[in-house]
């Protein structure tokens, strides 16, 4: 079996994940990063969508879930995104990364995020 990966980079959500009240009230923006496993050896050959991660809908799932119910933690919020790229039976791993660059850090700093890779098992 072949495996192909289909990236999706810089998703950007406003959310509001975060241990803080005011992280829940105002929220902020998440950017979201996925690399999913996949073959896409019959996508390729029949030039057919059916075949492969529609990564329209992929987006609109994962903006779904990084707008919707909050959690505290990034490393939470990554979970869920994985379990939902590895939904699609032909993603065999998915890696995710969370950014939340506007994170409550007193010091200066670019970003901050957590990657994750699940397997399907």
């Amino acid at each position: 079996m072949d495996t192909d990966l289909i990236t999706l980079s810089g998703l950007r959500v406003h959310g509001r994940h975060g241990v803080f009240d005011h992280e829940r009230e105002s929220g902020q923006d998440f950017i979201i990063d996925v690399a999913l496993a996949a073959d896409t050896a019959q996508a390729a050959a029949t030039d057919d969508l059916k075949y492969t991660v529609d990564y329209g809908t992929l987006a609109d799932t994962l903006a779904d879930i990084v707008a919707g119910e909050p959690v505290n933690l990034i490393e939470t919020l990554a979970d869920r995104l994985a379990q939902a790229c590895l939904a699609d039976s032909r993603v065999h791993r998915a890696k995710v990364t969370v950014h939340k660059p506007q994170a409550p850090i007193a010091q200066q700093f670019s970003d901050v995020s957590i990657t994750i890779e699940r397997s399907r098992t």
